[in-house]
């Protein structure tokens, strides 16, 4: 059996994107860990792809929708700006 067929081998992808997510912040890796997770659960209940290309996409697709739905609830509103009222020196 290929390997990218396994659930723990995208719920590892999912942690090392989550793990360089935390190093490296801007919520570009959360997407695609977002998306390995729900491809890893995805194959851990039986839904999987026929074919390496597929399931290429698939993640592709919930790494995308993940991605999409974070940047709505994280952004600030439109014509909101972020205004600091303190200095971090007082």
């Amino acid at each position: 059996m290929p390997l990218w067929t396994e659930w723990w081998v995208w719920m590892s992808g999912a942690l090392i994107l989550a793990t360089l997510e935390v190093l490296i912040p801007g919520y570009i890796f959360l997407g695609f860990a977002i998306g390995a997770a729900m491809m890893g659960l995805l194959i851990l209940f039986g839904i999987s792809a026929s074919g390496f290309a597929l399931t290429l996409v698939i993640f592709s697709v919930l790494s995308l929708i993940s991605y999409l739905v974070m940047r709505k609830y994280f952004a600030l509103k439109t014509g909101q700006v972020k205004i600091w009222e303190t200095d971090v020196n007082d």
